[in-house]
């Protein structure tokens, strides 16, 4: 009688218990976890990160959490990949580049020598049939990523000495992330891939002759002015640095649709933010630069002419890796060739003209 009416009672009980508000967890609320390749609020890069987390918590009313973990703080900078993948983290903010080691077809998807400009990686992601490809390469590794900031045209980096012709680059070695750094071994540099918050020592300590990151802003942001005096510019090794949310596929698909939802316009809408405030950013960064006695170049022809014939070599190379690369990069390639068409008739051609009166 007693186990009876102490079964009953629990009974009883387990409906009075459903009356009351559930758990927060029980409700579909969730806590994520970001890692990021970046130094903490690293301006543009760190910031627009942190932006993702905050926008995503914002939108969803705390139903997704997203808590920003910084390069260094959980995981090392180029292990984001690995953990998100693994599900140690729900999602990432990188550079597809740094993940050449496991498909080097990722290059595409963030920046190649000789490649697209912002506008134009947007335009071939969003509406060119890169995404759907996307999807196909990185679905390989139970992931999924969305195009999530852009850091506009990288500048050919810093250098100690001046650089003339192809001779003066011979045997320097100097950092530089993705395919460009085979562009530059092939043009007899020995490229170094490090992450940003390692190459200020490196220069100091005489491991590099140079470094290439960013752009005004966030080369000012490193210091590099202070150890080396000759800057560089433009680059051709990664004309729109595309960077990624890139997410755990599992975790993803099983968030409801809303959520869903929210993850991708919350990546799609700092896109746009972070190549507007990385633009902002630069305009006085190198006012500020050129104060501190920085000599700001341009490579010789014969470097450029170089560089881009090399490049060409590089990213075709890579297109023929196996079947979803040639895919992939026939698909950019078309792309590239109207847009290449397009441009001394829009941005391209418009810049220029203006340039006259400047």
């Amino acid at each position: 009688m007693q186990r009876r009416n102490f079964i009953k009672g629990a009974g009883a009980a387990a409906v009075g218990a459903a009356a009351f508000p559930a758990p927060a967890i029980s409700q579909g609320k969730r806590e994520w976890k970001m890692a990021t390749t970046w130094p903490k609020n690293f301006p543009g890069l760190g910031t627009g990160a942190q932006r993702i987390a905050d926008a995503i918590t914002e939108m969803s009313d705390g139903r997704l959490t997203v808590k920003l973990y910084a390069a260094g703080e959980l995981i090392p900078a180029f292990e984001v990949f690995d953990a998100v993948r693994a599900g140690n983290v729900e999602m990432g903010h990188d550079a597809p580049l740094y993940w050449l080691a496991k498909a080097k077809a990722c290059a595409f998807f963030c920046a190649v020598p000789g490649g697209l400009a912002p506008h134009e990686q947007y335009g071939w992601i969003h509406y060119g049939g890169g995404q759907a490809l996307w999807d196909e390469l990185y679905g390989q590794f139970g992931l999924r990523a969305f195009v999530a900031g852009n850091t506009g045209p990288n500048w050919g980096g810093w250098f100690k000495k001046e650089i003339n012709s192809l001779n003066d680059i011979q045997g320097i070695k100097f950092r530089m992330s993705g395919l460009g750094g085979e562009v530059m071994n092939r043009m007899g540099v020995v490229a170094v891939n490090m992450p940003g918050g390692e190459i200020m020592q490196s220069l100091q300590s005489g491991v590099l002759d140079g470094a290439e990151w960013v752009n005004p802003w966030n080369d000012l942001a490193f210091g590099f002015h202070k150890v080396a005096k000759y800057y560089y510019g433009p680059g051709v090794h990664e004309p729109g640095s595309s960077q990624a949310l890139t997410v755990n596929l599992e975790a993803y698909e099983s968030l409801p649709k809303d959520l869903q939802a929210i993850v991708r316009f919350a990546a799609e809408q700092e896109n746009t933010r972070m190549h507007a405030e990385m633009t902002a950013g630069n305009v006085p960064s190198l006012a500020a630069l050129r104060k501190h006695g920085v000599e700001v170049r341009s490579f010789p022809e014969d470097v450029y002419k170089r560089l881009l014939d090399i490049s060409a070599e590089v990213v075709a190379e890579v297109g023929a890796e196996d079947a979803l690369s040639t895919r992939i990069y026939e698909s950019w390639s078309t792309f590239r060739k109207g847009v290449v068409d397009l441009a001394p008739y829009s941005e391209m051609g418009y810049m220029r003209m203006r340039g006259l009166t400047a």
